[in-house]
């Protein structure tokens, strides 16, 4: 009911929602037929552990899906060992820093985690995804091993000292490990693939900015999540300037605080921005393309929702479904993506406040997006319609006021149409009694026996 109502408030997002789930046709489409039992079932721990990275890596090409999914699945396994707390430190910490090695020991699986653990059974069953991870060409199966065995250390590492983020070092070099790590390997297996350039491979610095920029706004988004949960991201140095401890920050009384806190996360959130967009603008396969633009898009989308929003101290909020469709048909190209780049930063911009300690830095990295966009494109006022956010908003009230108009129209006309019948001498009180009777009549007849089928057999 939740999506029906907010595709009511937005009109305009009716038809994305429509033409993703019925028109819209993949780039490419996986042939389930053509695969052994073991990559199925592969597809199916996809499937089940993570439904929105799925839909963008079952469009990738034949030549980097297999990869890209395995790729996924090991790190998976990875991180539900590094989740479960079930699992003793001394059990834990060597099996985080030689699970890359477990990828060359075929039948390989592991029981141990905890009854409640989501993504147990990946780990019941990871013979299949060692089989499979077999089967990748050699380039492939260096980069998954590399990037696992760096970000099993690093999680060993802040499982091992119970490591509180500090210092913005420390928030980086977190987010590196869980996120940064991630888009270095994809980057290598984009180049390995042959369908991007070699130098993909050696970008690491932008590469990471793709993970953090994501990583940082889930951490941002996620605040109240975490706190319940009893985990802490936001880096110190920062809560620390708005609150004497960060569970403060969800008081009344320290609202304006916490909204100012919120600002400082963006800004540090928003300093990758660009970055994001340098790396997209060399991407030259349509389906890769695709595959690194949607997860940015909806980024900023959830950043610009968040920003100096009260509800992410009181819940986890998210953008709408329908908006989420409507950015993925949308981000097929780098003049499309950059549109929504802006618009959302118009949006931050909008929603700054001058009392806001960080107000300056905030419009600095907004202006850092408009001024890469105009060197890209001379002017941002070329770039699509979907750019001025206030046209989407103001085109959803219209329509909105569109359907009331003729909701009110058509409740006038029957009142009208009702209160003339009845002067005009129509016994509604009649009509009503007559409905009620014929209605007891029939389920008078619907429970009544039925009788013997002798006295109905024909006889032949």
């Amino acid at each position: 009911m939740g999506v029906i109502y907010d595709l009511m408030l937005h009109p305009s997002e009716t038809s994305a929602v429509l033409e993703y789930k019925f028109w819209r046709q993949p780039l490419h489409r996986r042939n389930p037929a053509s695969e052994s039992a073991q990559l199925q079932r592969c597809y199916y721990f996809l499937d089940e552990t993570s439904r929105s990275f799925a839909a963008v890596i079952k469009e990738l090409s034949n030549e980097l899906r297999d990869a890209v999914m395995l790729f996924y699945l090991v790190l998976r396994g990875l991180d539900t060992i590094e989740d479960d707390m079930t699992i003793p430190l001394e059990r834990k910490l060597p099996l985080l820093r030689s699970f890359y090695e477990k990828l060359e020991q075929p039948g390989w699986t592991f029981t141990q985690n905890g009854k409640d653990e989501k993504d147990r059974q990946l780990l019941v069953e990871f013979d299949v995804v060692i089989a499979e991870y077999g089967h990748l060409m050699p380039a492939y199966r260096r980069t998954i091993a590399d990037i696992t065995k760096e970000m099993g250390s690093g999680m060993a590492h802040y499982a091992e000292a119970d490591i509180i983020v500090d210092t913005l070092d420390d928030y980086d070099r977190y987010c590196h490990y869980v996120a940064g790590l991630v888009g270095e390997g994809l980057s290598r297996l984009f180049a390995s693939s042959g369908l991007e350039d070699k130098c993909y491979a050696d970008l690491t610095d932008l590469s990471n900015s793709m993970g953090l920029f994501l990583q940082k706004t889930n951490i941002m988004r996620d605040y109240r999540e975490d706190l319940d949960d009893g985990r802490v991201f936001w880096p110190k140095v920062i809560w620390s300037r708005y609150a004497a401890e960060i569970g403060d920050l969800v008081r009344p009384e320290s609202r304006a605080a916490a909204l100012d806190c919120l600002s400082h996360m963006t800004c540090n959130a928003l300093e990758h921005a660009t970055d994001c967009l340098v790396y997209l603008s060399g991407l030259h396969n349509q389906a890769v393309f695709n595959f690194c633009a949607i997860p940015q898009v909806m980024a900023i989308a959830t950043m610009a929702l968040c920003f100096r929003n009260p509800a992410v101290f009181e819940r986890n909020v998210k953008i709408r479904k329908g908006q989420a469709c409507k950015m993925i048909m949308q981000s097929s190209n780098l003049h499309s993506v950059t549109a929504i780049f802006c618009k959302y930063s118009r949006e931050i911009q909008r929603k700054n406040h001058p009392s806001d300690p960080n107000y300056l830095r905030i419009g600095e990295l907004c202006g850092q997006i408009e001024a890469w966009t105009a060197a890209r494109y001379g002017s941002s006022r070329q770039l699509p319609v979907i750019s001025d956010g206030r046209r989407d908003d103001n085109g959803d009230r219209d329509a909105l006021k569109l359907m009331l108009i003729v909701v009110i129209f058509w409740l006038t006309v029957s009142t009208i149409m009702l209160f003339a019948a009845q002067s005009m001498g129509a016994r509604f009180d009649l009509a009503w009694e007559e409905l009620i009777t014929q209605l007891s009549r029939f389920r008078a007849s619907a429970t009544r026996p039925v009788a013997d089928n002798a006295a109905y057999r024909v006889e032949l």
